[in-house]
């Protein structure tokens, strides 16, 4: 069914009332209800708000597919949506959203909603169309905006390619599997056929493999582009020149890509293990272990968060009952509302260090090597060897799986089943295990040096190690060196929760919400040196900065960094030295002012935050120029 056919005339909003998340989506399932194309908008609402759950459905760009399918929805139906100021969505490139496209479906349409989306990401891969739709006021303009455009595509596809064409083949995926993947497979499509190139593009989207590419596909292609943010299949490219770059490139720059391929540009992929995992060239090296490393954190995090968060809320409980000084050992644990939440979140924080070893494991070495990690990262937690240790047992386990790879790979066909399930378990738990009971013995001399040298620092020592974590996270807002002091910040959180909380972390996080609230009184202090649209996104900021969001101030930093970042590096270092040089210590590993009371010193801690912010908005204002609207 085309898209034409499930947007509704009648099913249009063209001034979104509603100002965040649950609002938007609550109205816009009113109006389906309203229009007889569903029952029970709470029930509508909920499926709305459980896929919300899983990762926000806001694509980018100021646009948002939010879907559901469920019995309350008589028939497949797109609802188009019009925000004028933009709505925090929780996008994936933080932005505010402004345009929606709501799909619903019965619970009897299999991949509709997919198949939807998919179509609508290939309408949307088109700047000059997203600025259409935003000026659109009648529900004939939306239409008219996408038989135009659908019209264009079908055009596009028809472009005659010389027989002597030179014939490149693609894979396109992103994380979510909605938008991106096919937005990026239209855009190198669009841009071959300009081009006078042949191309096959493959997608590995939410609905599976699409347009597959076959062994003669890879052996006739000129070359090979895989624009991803996730592990695809490689080692059937082996021998062929290839480019990996992200999924964002071949939406942006897709005649770079395809040039550089049809020029011999693109260096030859060589497999060198079984895995599917195994990344471009040797040189890649120090982003493969920033990969796996990033892989095994992601999956720890929900667990440090919840697991941290729940062991400070005992600790909070108890102070405000009250422990007697007898048992103030059992502080976090004494009253029995406040043991409840501790064996909550012991029980997570002990998922924390298998968890992180494991994923980094399966990173390397595909699911094989799961098993192997986990081992690794829970004889580290026992051990002693901590964050540390098992991070070395995760890079450790992946890479003995690996070894085991290469041990079988020349095993008869009928015996791959038993080599899966036996052997790689068995010999990479054993050996993996061996290793890390030596291992342990050095890093967990290591792991304890280095928490005694954090409880240690006092004064001006404290103050530069606070200066330089704080200053990290404001580098490049939310790359490897932000990530690198989160990650050295919540990895001393669990020797220190028991104490009171981690000064490090009090610092990066500190360090963290100062940029975005730079840029919010830099809008305020300096309006002459933004346009509206920056002073608009000042108040985004202002939410994102409370809420620890470094990220929010991206866009004002990559419009011209040399004006913005040195402001955000000195407030942002000026924060974590004060926080530190004061002994501030912080319980839970995000949360930014919503969990200011697990701070130890709730006011000083908001008036060091804000001080650094003051000081990068008055240095961003005095570099920043002036500006005409």
């Amino acid at each position: 069914m085309g898209i034409k056919n499930l947007m509704k005339k009648d099913l249009m909003i063209f001034s979104l009332e509603g100002k965040e998340k649950a609002a938007v989506l609550d109205e816009m399932a009113a109006k389906i209800v309203e229009c007889g194309y569903g029952s029970h908008q709470a029930e509508i609402l909920q499926g709305l708000l459980d896929r919300e759950a899983q990762i926000s459905t806001g694509i980018g760009d100021g646009i948002a597919m939010p879907h559901v399918k469920s019995i309350n929805i008589n028939e497949p139906v797109v609802l188009f949506a019009k925000s004028e100021s933009g709505v925090d969505f929780a996008a994936l490139d933080n932005q505010p959203v402004q345009l929606f496209f709501l799909i619903a479906v019965p619970e009897t349409s299999d991949n509709t909603h997919l198949e939807t989306i998919s179509a609508l990401s290939r309408v949307l891969n088109n700047p000059e169309v997203i600025s259409e739709l935003k000026q659109v006021k009648a529900p004939e303009q939306v239409l008219n905006i996408f038989d135009t455009q659908i019209a264009a595509q079908k055009q596009s596809q028809n472009v005659t390619i010389a027989e002597d064409a030179p014939f490149i083949v693609a894979v396109t995926a992103c994380p979510t599997g909605i938008a991106h993947t096919y937005m990026a497979e239209d855009a190198l499509i669009k841009k071959a056929a300009e081009l006078g190139v042949e191309i096959k593009v493959e997608t590995n989207g939410s609905k599976g493999v699409g347009n597959q590419l076959t062994a003669e596909d890879i052996e006739r292609a000129k070359g090979v582009i895989v624009a991803a943010d996730t592990n695809v299949a490689m080692n059937r490219f082996a021998g062929k020149p290839l480019l990996n770059r992200k999924v964002t490139d071949a939406i942006r720059q897709p005649e770079t890509l395809i040039k550089q391929i049809v020029n011999n540009e693109a260096t030859v992929y060589h497999a060198k293990q079984t895995t599917e995992n195994e990344e471009v060239s040797v040189s890649s090296a120090g982003s493969n272990l920033y990969k796996h490393l990033m892989s095994g954190v992601t999956h720890m995090l929900p667990f440090v968060i919840g697991g941290g968060i729940a062991i400070a809320i005992a600790f909070l409980i108890d102070q405000m009952i009250g422990v007697p000084k007898s048992e103030l050992g059992q502080l976090g644990s004494y009253n029995q509302l406040a043991a409840y939440f501790k064996q909550i979140g012991d029980a997570a924080f002990g998922f924390m260090l298998p968890v992180l070893a494991g994923f980094i494991a399966r990173s390397i070495a595909d699911r094989p090597g799961l098993v192997a990690g986990f081992v690794a990262g829970a004889i580290a937690s026992t051990g002693g060897a901590g964050f540390l240790g098992a991070l070395i047992g995760g890079f450790l386990a992946g890479y003995i799986v690996n070894f085991l790879k290469k041990i079988f790979a020349n095993v008869p066909q009928s015996f791959n089943g038993i080599v899966t399930i036996l052997f790689y378990p068995v010999l990479g738990v054993i050996i993996t295990g061996a290793l890390m009971l030596v291992v342990n013995v050095p890093m967990s001399i290591i792991n304890n040096g280095l928490n005694n040298f954090l409880n240690g620092l006092s004064g001006t020592n404290a103050a530069l190690l606070g200066a330089l974590v704080g200053g990290m996270m404001a580098i490049d807002l939310g790359g490897p060196i932000n990530k690198a002091a989160y990650v050295f910040g919540t990895g001393t959180l669990a020797a220190t929760v028991a104490s009171g909380g981690s000064v490090v972390m009090a610092a990066v996080m500190a360090g963290g919400m100062v940029p975005p609230l730079a840029i919010f009184f830099a809008t305020l202090l300096f309006k002459n040196k933004f346009v509206k649209d920056e002073r608009s996104a000042g108040l985004t900021n202002l939410v994102m900065g409370l809420s620890f969001i470094t990220e929010g101030a991206i866009p004002f930093a990559a419009a011209n960094p040399l004006k913005i970042l040195p402001g955000f590096f000195v407030g942002s270092a000026l924060s974590g030295a004060l926080v530190s040089l004061m002994d501030i210590k912080l319980m839970a590993p995000h949360g930014g002012i919503f969990v200011i009371f697990l701070v130890n010193k709730p006011l000083l801690y908001i008036l060091f935050i804000l001080l650094g912010s003051l000081v990068s908005a008055v240095l961003v204002g005095m570099l920043r120029s002036k500006v005409s609207e």
